[in-house]
């Protein structure tokens, strides 16, 4: 033996004690003797020395060897015990068998001793191995018991014809089935039919490789719905290879296919996502983004990681600290604007970001605004013009009396015509305010663009001086606009100005472009103002100074002005923005510091061809008057005053109203003797003059009617029928074209 036995000799004699060591030596056991002569001695050894064997004289003085075997079996102990005596008694070597001993040596023929002592030291340590076999098998069927009683995986057992020995109780709770109720049935009656083969193929499979093969099945449960399972199968063979069962394994995967078709949907998400989604670790690690953020940074010829913001880092650690959202943070990448929403996943310690790029909508919400303020400025101008209106109209009206009287002269009349000028001077201010406001009267014929152009080209020349070169790029397919010529030659005149003095005092090149475009809807998407089809474009260029973002941003209002105090009314842009709107097209300004603006007009096309001009009708100067009966409406009191005083000297019977109640309760008493109603078309006390010529033309077909207001007839007359010259008197009006209007108007049939 490899190691040295441990033989505990209780012995009360010293030579036999020798006798017995020298007879193992001479065996060649390698041992460790330990002697004892009693009970206390016996027992402490036991526990300390631990001894492979005892040998054990039948009596001692105080003790005996069936007093040591006792000890032994009290102490559960399986350490064996040989009896070495010198009795000869077979009464005492039974006795001691009985008890326990291994086997009874007499001392004066030891030759056997070492044999026995072998022997009973392998007997035990086979004993202790066959009971820590048996014991660990308990064990390991206490545990396969144990897992197959409480998983809640599928465990079966069935023969080599399919038929079911064992079933888990687990198919109770998981396919409805008891346990007993699937026993000697088929587990083919299980089986969904479309996956028989399968189950066949696994069965060949692992009866060929001689290990588990694992397959996915449906197995039909108690309510009669499948319910999908991966199954494990596997042989289990006898000593020669021979299968002899079928060992079934099976994990209900259901509630795992659902979640990984939700992991796949949700993981689809961010993959397919129109727009950038990124995700950052708790150290603002960039570790995901998807194809639109790398198309989007490719865009921008970058990196994700190289446009994120510069304090990303912070941004992440914020969101998971406080456990909100960082929402619409925007940077400035390569000249576009890109919008960053932050939200943390706390669990998984990582936070979500989506980004956009806002540039486009931006930019349309930038016009947008633009428009609304230019739109709210507009009214606040139409407002001031109508006031405006019926002051000038009071102003110019005395003017005309006073110039019409030959009892005023001398430096009166010069007085008096310094007055009428000046009040033109003012009705011309006003008049650009309309425009700007989209309220002056216009009068649109079909145009050449580029007649009109070729038209004002003298006058531009005169205005812009020696300095400054003109150049026309005029495209000769041009379509016809339908456009008011005044009105764009004013806009080119104030266009022309802007310039001269953006290249003062160098001077430079002014340029003037026309052209043909298309829009569409891509187009439109980027600009409100734009609508889609064919447009012609006039485009306007300076090589001046240029302006910058914040100026550019206020051109187009009324009264801002760059130019010294006295040099500009800070109209001129501004009436541009309202002739063009009034003519249903947009403007576009590209400025840059020391390179120049360019200003650029788009008007719709019109599909129809230019008539030929018509001479104009010459304006009658002598305007008889009459004795016909005049109700005029007006609230104006020196207006209502001035039109009373101008149709009286004309000889007409004038009645006075200045409002439309007023003129009901004038109207009940007169109206047999009312030729014709001159009324303004907006008036307080909830009846506009509108109202009261419909209601009194309702009573007499035969009325004349003269409309009039501060503001122009598209502003007034909405969807009603009114025409400049004919029923309809725009103030600031001179007293021979009211004169001129109540005749005519009286001399209808």
């Amino acid at each position: 033996m490899e190691q040295k036995l441990k033989i505990l000799l209780l012995e009360d004699v010293e030579t036999d004690a020798t006798l017995v060591q020298r007879e193992l030596t001479k065996a060649g056991i390698l041992f460790v003797p330990c002697c004892v002569d009693g009970r206390e001695g016996f027992l402490a050894q036991l526990s300390e020395f631990r001894p492979n064997v005892i040998l054990a004289d039948y009596t001692l003085p105080h003790f005996s060897a069936l007093e040591a075997l006792r000890l032994l079996k009290e102490l559960s102990s399986d350490v064996p015990l040989i009896l070495v005596t010198g009795s000869h008694s077979e009464e005492v070597a039974v006795e001691c068998m009985r008890e326990g001993a291994e086997d009874y040596i007499l001392k004066d023929s030891l030759r056997r001793l070492p044999s026995a002592v072998l022997n009973a030291v392998r007997k035990r340590a086979g004993e202790r191995e066959r009971r820590a076999a048996r014991e660990a098998l308990r064990r390991s069927e206490e545990q396969y018991r144990l897992i197959a009683e409480n998983t809640r995986d599928l465990i079966c057992i069935i023969d080599l014809q399919m038929t079911v020995l064992y079933a888990s109780p687990s198919h109770r709770s998981v396919l409805g089935y008891a346990p007993n109720d699937l026993l000697a049935k088929s587990i083919s009656d299980v089986i969904h039919p479309d996956d028989a083969q399968t189950w066949r193929n696994t069965l060949d499979e692992a009866l060929f490789l001689k290990e588990g093969r694992t397959a996915e099945l449906r197995f039909r449960n108690a309510y009669d719905h499948w319910q999908l399972f991966e199954s494990v199968v596997s042989f289990i063979f006898d000593d020669h290879g021979r299968p002899q069962r079928t060992l079934v394994a099976s994990r209900d995967t259901s509630d795992r296919k659902q979640a990984e078709r939700e992991i796949r949907k949700l993981a689809a998400f961010p993959r397919f996502n129109p727009n950038p989604v990124l995700e950052f670790s708790a150290d603002g690690s960039l570790t995901y983004f998807n194809t639109a953020a790398l198309e989007m940074a490719k865009s921008l010829k970058r990196h994700p990681e190289a446009i994120l913001p510069l304090n990303i880092a912070t941004i992440v650690k914020m969101c998971l600290t406080t456990g909100q959202n960082t929402l619409h943070l925007e940077t400035l990448v390569n000249g576009r604007t890109i919008s960053w929403s932050f939200f943390p996943v706390i669990a998984n310690q990582v936070v979500h970001c989506y980004a956009e790029d806002v540039t486009a909508s931006r930019n349309l919400e930038a016009q947008l605004r633009q428009v609304q303020k230019m739109e709210s400025i507009g009214q606040l101008a139409a407002g001031v013009a109508h006031d405006f209106n019926n002051i000038l109209t009071v102003i110019q009206g005395h003017a005309g009396l006073m110039l019409a009287d030959p009892k005023i002269g001398g430096s009166f009349a010069e007085s008096a015509r310094q007055i009428s000028a000046a009040a033109e001077r003012a009705s011309t201010l006003t008049r650009q305010l309309l425009l700007f406001s989209r309220r002056q009267t216009m009068q649109p014929q079909l145009l050449d663009l580029n007649d009109v152009i070729r038209s004002v080209s003298k006058m531009l020349r005169a205005l812009v001086g020696e300095q400054v070169r003109i150049c026309r790029e005029l495209n000769p397919e041009l379509p016809a606009v339908n456009a008011d010529a005044g009105m764009i030659e004013q806009v080119l005149v104030n266009l022309a100005v802007n310039a001269r003095d953006a290249m003062l005092p160098r001077g430079g090149t002014l340029t003037l472009r026309t052209f043909v475009r298309r829009i569409d809807d891509e187009f439109v998407a980027t600009h409100p103002e734009a609508k889609p089809g064919y447009v012609i474009g006039l485009s306007v260029e300076d090589t001046g100074h240029g302006m910058d973002s914040s100026t550019l941003s206020r051109i187009f209002e009324p009264f801002f002005t760059t130019k010294e105090i006295g040099k500009g009314t800070g109209l001129g842009l501004a009436t541009v923005y309202g002739i063009i709107k009034q003519h249903q097209g947009w403007i576009d300004v590209r400025s840059e510091i020391a390179k120049g603006t360019t200003f650029t007009i788009f008007l719709p096309a019109s599909s129809r061809a230019r008539p030929k001009a018509v001479a104009d009708t010459a304006t009658q100067i002598n305007v008889p008057g009459g004795h016909e009966t005049i109700l005029v409406v007006e609230d104006e009191t020196p207006l209502r005053e001035l039109v009373r005083e101008i149709l009286e000297k004309k000889g007409y019977n004038v009645l006075e109203s200045a409002t439309g109640l007023q003129a009901l309760k004038l109207w009940e008493a007169r109206r047999q003797t009312i030729d014709l109603l001159l009324t303004d078309m907006m008036m307080p006390e909830g009846i506009s003059g509108r109202e009261l010529a419909e209601k009194l033309l309702a009573e007499k077909p035969s009325l004349k009617v003269i409309y009039t207001s501060g503001y122009s007839m598209d502003a007034v007359s909405p969807g009603f029928t009114l025409q400049e010259g004919v029923n309809f008197l725009q103030k600031p009006y001179p007293p021979n074209a009211l004169t001129k209007m109540v005749r005519e108007r009286l001399d209808v049939a």
